[in-house]
């Protein structure tokens, strides 16, 4: 168990560059709990509050954020290995702003707080690892504000998912109507239609009543 539990490890962003010596200490003194959840489990809510980081080892989850009106999501799928919103775990808003769900049957890995306290006054990597992750993702969202405004309205399309999904690549479900999609992007719904129609003739979205459905979004920025 502790042998598959490091190998594990091995594989998450937050270990990378630590010794095996230093990953058997950690396995054998830190206190880890292990999740299995059934495809369909929603295991993390919006708005739980955020006492412990989740590494996803084994299998898919969907990842799904609201607006602060409810009047609109965006869901998107997250593949292992990977770690769950680290940012939430330190800060102002110590909450989680996603739900996450099994998308398949997956395995987790859960460190409570100060289990991750211990960690980063124990071992500089670990510390440096967790800070760059956090880093980065601030640094991804700072330079959103600074991007050129969008040229046509498929190009406002494009910005509106970019900047509110987690990754600019794979499928995402967006969930919104097309008056309130017209307003975010300061357009008529009339064009607003017409472009997501010609986007769905190209293969690059589904349309479904009140729900965008985009295949591979990394395609819509070439």
């Amino acid at each position: 168990m502790q042998t598959e539990l490091q190998e594990h490890l091995l594989e998450l962003p937050l270990f990378q560059g630590m010794s095996r010596n230093d990953l058997e200490q950690i396995v054998s003194e830190t206190k880890f709990r292990q999740l299995s959840c059934t495809k369909g489990k929603t295991f993390v809510h919006e708005g739980d509050a955020c006492s412990r980081l989740y590494f996803l080892v084994k299998g898919s989850v969907t990842t799904t954020c609201h607006a602060d009106d409810k009047s609109y999501s965006i869901t998107e799928t997250l593949t292992a290995p990977n770690i769950l919103q680290p940012e939430r775990i330190f800060g102002l808003t110590q909450r989680f702003t996603r739900t996450f769900t099994a998308k398949s049957n997956c395995e987790l890995i859960c460190i409570g707080k100060k289990e991750i306290m211990l960690l980063s006054d124990k071992y500089e990597i670990f510390r440096l690892n967790l800070l760059n992750i956090i880093c980065t993702q601030s640094q991804r969202s700072n330079r959103q504000l600074w991007k050129p405004k969008p040229k046509d309205i498929r190009h406002k399309i494009i910005r509106f998912i970019e900047s509110r999904s987690l990754r600019p690549a794979g499928e995402k479900t967006i969930t919104i109507k097309m008056e309130r999609l017209a307003y975010e992007i300061s357009e008529s719904r009339l064009n607003v239609s017409r472009e997501l129609n010609a986007m769905q003739s190209e293969g690059l979205i589904s349309l479904k009543r009140g729900e965008i459905c985009v295949h591979a979004f990394e395609k819509m920025l070439m």
